[in-house]
């Protein structure tokens, strides 16, 4: 595996992700879209060690679930000190949320600080017609 140039820093293997932290609540309403922003992502890139930040949004059309917050909050703090590239990263989530909840659309946006003067967002999944 590659190596940045200097000091890495230690970082923990993907299977430290807190899937099992996910809770879901039922839904029985109508149809609806269900926009959720957290702002505050970290985890590690494993290249360098460093940390690296993100904005995430998720796009969701509930089927009979819904994501409880406080547990998606601490599912989102699990990555905190993992090694996962941005992709991955994005593909991990929308990954572990499609199985949790079920939804009959899912829409993933992950909007990384800017580093090295680049800018990354990557996204997986049913967009849908507002931006996230």
């Amino acid at each position: 595996m590659p190596k940045a140039e200097g000091l890495t820093l230690a970082f923990e293997s993907a299977d430290k992700i807190r899937t099992d932290l996910l809770e879901t609540l039922p839904y029985k309403g109508g149809e609806q879209i269900i926009r959720l922003n957290y702002p505050e992502f970290s985890a590690v890139c494993p290249f360098s060690g460093l940390p690296d930040i993100a904005e995430i949004a998720i796009v969701y059309r509930p089927l009979d679930r819904i994501i409880e917050l406080k547990s998606l909050k601490y599912y989102f703090i699990s990555f905190r000190n993992v090694g996962i590239y941005q992709e991955d990263m994005t593909a991990r989530i929308y990954r572990d949320l499609k199985n949790t909840l079920k939804p009959r659309t899912l829409y993933i946006k992950t909007r990384y600080n800017i580093r090295g003067g680049i800018a990354a967002v990557c996204e997986m999944g049913e967009q849908e017609k507002e931006e996230a």
